[in-house]
């Protein structure tokens, strides 16, 4: 089978959170079918770092654009009805060269990642698509209003309606729309109606994020996650400036490693407090991850699947997490992680692990266990081969006839 696969960044090298599942899905694909990637490249340096993408599938489509373009093209949408994020990720470029493939390429299935790129493919009416949103990202604007000040909350706002009208009409106009988990998909449901809807998680390489064998200092926390990401940048200051000093008070010798690439300068500024380091990028997360006692996932904005849970868990390394950051997970708070949301109840949770060796171990052991049984990239890729089959399925059945399928969602070529 010949697919084209669309998605908003080159997915190589997969060392973040919006490469890894288009990685491991591209993947998997390619090794039964004919894979064409298009996307694009946010830099010189990523084009170079992700030329290696073409040895894991058939043909790679890219186009480079620069951060002063996507600003302006994103800014250009704001007094129209199209959202931000299109214009931010539209490349007319890109669109054209999706285009002449559509036409010539004789594809038999087209898989899109994110809304923000689905309008480069609305003109192939007659080929069966998949939209997989992974997160609903219009909740997540609008999940920012709550956090910020006028007028970035106005302008949040307005993006988060602008996009979810979109993603209704996108869920509408595709023949299958997937998210990452089922908490996404119930989201999706409740402001669209697909017309096939199903979900398959995020894994995790276990063998790659495996415990590390040597010992953990008792006093260290880590977080891991880039850091000029907004929900990372937020937790971290809050949590510094309201629960460090409350485990602190009970445990003196504690530690938090704050672990992630390009962080701001509130960020930088939190290495002056007793306690707290900043590493900025690293090499390898993992030995990081495995000299700690605990990681922490205290994120008050969270959609779809958490990766630094994942693989926190995958190396035995307990984690405190939100309730709101555990349900990207498929975890039972309490048995493979522990949840908890105000101050004084994550500092409760952070120095049970911390004073009680068993406890903490029974939770390492137990995560580990769960990514294992629930977060496999090879489950993962089981369940979209038969969401696939039921899309093509779906498909066959309605016919050939979708010359009328054209939807408006505000961006052209």
């Amino acid at each position: 089978m010949k697919i084209l696969y669309v998605c908003h960044r080159l997915p190589y090298p997969p060392t973040r959170g919006g490469k890894i599942r288009p990685f491991n899905t591209i993947h998997h694909l390619a090794r039964t079918h004919e894979v064409t990637v298009a996307s694009l490249a946010h830099s010189a340096a990523e084009a170079v770092q992700g030329a290696d993408l073409a040895n894991h599938c058939s043909a790679v489509i890219v186009e480079r654009t620069d951060a002063l373009t996507r600003v302006a093209r994103a800014a250009a949408c704001l007094p129209t009805t199209s959202p931000s994020s299109m214009g931010y990720f539209h490349s007319p470029r890109l669109a054209r060269r999706i285009r002449d493939a559509t036409d010539r390429g004789g594809f038999d299935l087209i898989l899109v990642h994110s809304s923000s790129m689905a309008p480069y493919v609305l003109h192939a009416t007659r080929t069966p698509k998949i939209i997989d949103f992974c997160d609903v990202d219009s909740q997540k604007w609008l999940a920012y209003t709550r956090f910020k000040p006028f007028p970035a909350a106005w302008v949040y706002s307005l993006e988060g309606h602008k996009l979810q009208r979109a993603e209704a009409r996108l869920a509408a106009a595709f023949d299958c729309s997937t998210c990452a988990t089922r908490a996404e998909m119930e989201t999706l449901a409740d402001i669209a109606a697909p017309k096939h809807l199903d979900w398959f998680p995020n894994g995790v390489d276990a063998d790659y994020f495996r415990p590390g064998g040597t010992a953990y200092d008792p006093d260290t926390i880590c977080f891991v996650g880039r850091m000029d990401y907004y929900p990372n940048e937020h937790a971290m200051l809050e949590f510094c400036r309201e629960t460090l000093p409350l485990v602190r008070a009970a445990r003196p010798a504690t530690q938090v490693k704050i672990i992630g690439a390009d962080p701001c300068r509130a960020i930088r500024r939190l290495a002056t407090i007793p306690g707290v380091t900043v590493t900025g990028t690293v090499a390898d997360v993992r030995p990081h991850l495995a000299g700690a006692a605990l990681s922490v996932a205290p994120l008050r904005i969270a959609r779809g699947t958490q990766n630094k849970i994942l693989e926190s868990m995958a190396m035995a390394v307990p984690v405190v997490c939100s309730e709101l950051a555990a349900r990207g997970v498929d975890a039972v708070p309490g048995e493979h992680l522990l949840t908890a949301d105000r101050p004084r109840d994550v500092a409760d949770a952070i120095l049970r692990l911390l004073g009680e060796r068993i406890d903490r171990d029974r939770f390492a052991q137990a995560g580990r266990a769960r990514v294992l049984s629930h977060h496999t990239w090879a489950a993962s890729m089981h369940k979209l081969d038969g969401i696939i089959d039921r899309c093509l399925a779906l498909a066959r059945r309605a016919g050939s006839g979708r010359a009328d399928g054209t939807v408006d969602v505000g961006m052209r070529e």
